[in-house]
């Protein structure tokens, strides 16, 4: 397994290629390159202050590059903005206020929406087989939920807009075990549909036993990539990355 450069896949729906940038004067990022295959699950490991979360909003447009591009199923999207980025067929769902407090499930779920001009019931009721909790509290304000139940439906008002790929900042922060285990089972079973899936987690060992790819960030740069159960095999990402 190698530290150099990660060459940029001819197969892949979304990549981030070679994104240097940040919010300010300083770069966070540096170098950095990140993709997903279509239906599959790639996964942004690494320490705290990695770049993970900054990596992804890169890919989703939130902050601007000084060097490197976004490309979308073949299409430079580097200089299109969030929203057009979602028009295009990207979900985003970020760690923290992701939902309406105050509306109903149901609401939450039509608010996702936003930019279908067809019948999107369809959608709704494969959202609500997905995540058959959502449906029996449909007619609930979704602030009532648990924590493991807000993230569905964060999760499930983006998959509202029909997107190709969805990217998941965080998705198990602060949920028990088993919902974690529940939520990434949900996740397995939405890119088997085809989605492909981009994910940044902080429970790297877990996440990596579903990823098809795992990147491991260190200070906004590549450090390793590698399948999943190749990265959880190695000696030295065990060692460094998830606690032996």
């Amino acid at each position: 397994m190698s530290e150099h450069p990660v060459l940029p896949d001819p197969e892949a729906v979304l990549i981030g290629e070679a994104m240097t940038g940040g919010y300010g004067a300083a770069d966070i990022l540096h170098s950095c390159t990140i993709a997903v295959d279509k239906g599959q699950i790639a996964v942004i490991v690494g320490p705290n202050g990695a770049g993970k979360s900054t990596a992804m909003k890169a890919v989703f447009g939130m902050l601007n590059l000084r060097k490197g591009q976004v490309r979308l199923n073949g299409e430079d999207i580097t200089a299109l903005s969030p929203q057009d980025r979602v028009a295009r067929g990207m979900g985003f769902v970020p760690q923290v206020r992701n939902i309406f407090p105050s509306m109903t499930v149901e609401e939450n779920l039509e608010m996702g929406a936003f930019i279908r001009t067809d019948d999107y019931r369809e959608t709704m009721a494969q959202i609500y087989d997905l995540f058959p909790i959502l449906k029996d509290k449909r007619r609930q304000a979704a602030g009532e939920l648990s924590g493991g139940q807000r993230q569905q439906v964060a999760v499930g008002r983006a998959l509202m807009t029909k997107p190709s790929v969805l990217m998941l900042d965080e998705p198990t922060a602060g949920v028990s075990p088993i919902v974690m285990d529940e939520l990434f089972d949900r996740i397995i079973e939405i890119a088997r549909t085809g989605i492909s899936i981009l994910m940044v987690e902080q429970n790297a060992r877990q996440a990596l036993e579903i990823a098809d790819k795992g990147y491991v960030l260190v200070q906004g740069a590549n450090r390793y990539t590698d399948t999943g159960q190749a990265l959880l095999a190695d000696p030295e990402v065990r060692r460094s990355f998830l606690g032996g």
